[in-house]
């Protein structure tokens, strides 16, 4: 596999703008500590999915039981991470941002740390920082042991935030020198709504799966995963803050919405949506609960915080994280879910979304506008946090003509980076 296809599948941040390919800005049109870099996942990077002790995680699982493509190899990072840290030399990246097998470092998800996991994540991230790459890590990408999945459920039991927080602190403990900028979990609200409300990611539950409610797992998940950041975070500033500096961070998948008319149930139906795939955690993370459009629908169903969890949740978030795209029209539509089978959260959001773009096809819009009004919704609803653009970029079909010449991804990149400049102005 031509190593250099690793860097299409995410854009940290934005890609370095040295090329002077069609922008109309440099790098120095951006602030100092503006970082510039690439990232991945560990299970679309590392492969070596059985290998020097790692055990299989919910993703591992999840596409063997289905016959699905998987990362059993991927980019092969596992053995070729050297290789990898001299492209993103040669491509001029300032950071890179990937994230840590929970069950390559500890298998069984809990007790003994794998020494060769171990190993591994202290050499690739040496080898980054002597190469003057700022490592962004992210603890949790889609992929608990499966261990923990078939012991006690998972995200859906309280235990893991014992669990998840003793993993966090050995990484922040081993890690942690080198390591300044800390994601606990990735795109919370995708991961969830996908795992457990359309069942089309790991692990795989929902009404109409072999296991799982639509209409209560996912609050559930939810709730787990902010407690579980909570405890990582409140962690790191107890036990590590004053001696490593570094930050704690939590990402969300953010959609750029616009109303499909100027009417005011879409209108409403807008602020139906950013209370969903915002508030749902971004209201716990600024405001220590959850919006009150949120608990008036949802009911029952949604948890609610102790004031205790509340107190913990509220303001354990050192920075906003965002998984930015997708560009999509917002229509009311009270009682018809806007996803193919049963999507119970679409239902409670009363709303149908229609992506700018064949979203099957991965065919984005090219709507920098979306990026703008996520950034400006972000820093005037939830008190102008810190932000990194964890994700943006435009996926492709292979094609043997990008190797000679890849305008559509260049074209794209620059129309992203010329908002965010904007937005920054």
């Amino acid at each position: 596999m031509d190593r250099r296809k690793l860097y299409v599948l995410t854009i940290f941040v934005t890609l370095s703008v040295r090329c002077g390919c069609v922008a109309n800005y440099t790098r120095d049109d951006f602030p100092h500590d503006f970082a510039f870099g690439s990232g991945t996942s560990a299970y679309q990077w590392e492969g070596a999915y059985d290998e020097d002790g790692k055990k299989p995680s919910v993703w591992d699982t999840y596409v063997h039981s289905r016959n699905m493509e998987n990362g059993d190899k991927a980019c092969d990072g596992y053995h070729k991470y050297k290789e990898d840290v001299q492209l993103m030399v040669e491509t001029g990246l300032e950071a890179f941002r990937f994230s840590i097998s929970w069950s390559r470092l500890i298998p069984n998800g809990r007790g003994s740390v794998n020494p060769k996991g171990l190993q591994f994540y202290k050499n690739f991230i040496l080898e980054l920082v002597s190469h003057g790459i700022e490592p962004h890590v992210t603890l949790y990408h889609y992929d608990h042991p499966q261990q923990l999945e078939d012991e006690y459920g998972g995200w859906l039991n309280r235990r893991i935030i014992k669990d998840f927080t003793a993993y966090a602190d050995v990484c922040f403990r081993e890690f942690g020198k080198h390591v300044k900028f800390w994601t606990t979990i990735n795109e919370a609200n995708i991961f969830t709504v996908g795992g457990y409300d359309g069942g089309n990611t790991p692990p795989g539950r929902c009404s109409t799966c072999l296991s799982g409610n639509s209409s209560t797992e996912p609050y559930i998940v939810a709730h787990n995963l902010l407690l579980a950041h909570a405890s990582a975070s409140r962690l790191y500033k107890q036990k590590y803050k004053n001696t490593q500096g570094g930050s704690v961070g939590f990402s969300i998948f953010a959609i750029g919405f616009r109303p499909s008319t100027n009417s005011k149930d879409d209108e409403m139906a807008i602020q139906r949506f950013k209370d969903f795939f915002f508030g749902w955690m971004l209201g716990p993370l600024t405001y220590g609960d959850y919006p009150e459009g949120m608990k008036r629908i949802v009911g029952t169903r949604l948890p609610v915080f102790t004031k205790e969890e509340s107190e913990q949740v509220k303001g354990s978030s050192d920075f906003v994280g965002v998984i930015h795209y997708l560009a999509a029209s917002i229509s009311n539509a009270q009682s018809q879910p806007s996803l193919p089978g049963d999507s119970a959260f679409f239902t409670d959001i009363g709303a149908s979304l229609t992506y700018s773009g064949n979203f099957s096809a991965f065919e984005y819009e090219v709507a920098p506008w979306a990026m703008e009004v996520v950034l400006e919704y972000i820093k005037q609803s939830y008190g102008n946090p810190p932000v990194y653009i964890l994700e943006n970029g435009k996926p492709m079909k292979q094609d043997l003509q990008l190797q000679k010449k890849d305008t559509p991804r260049i074209e794209f990149l620059d129309a992203y980076i010329g908002a965010v400049l904007k937005a920054v102005r």
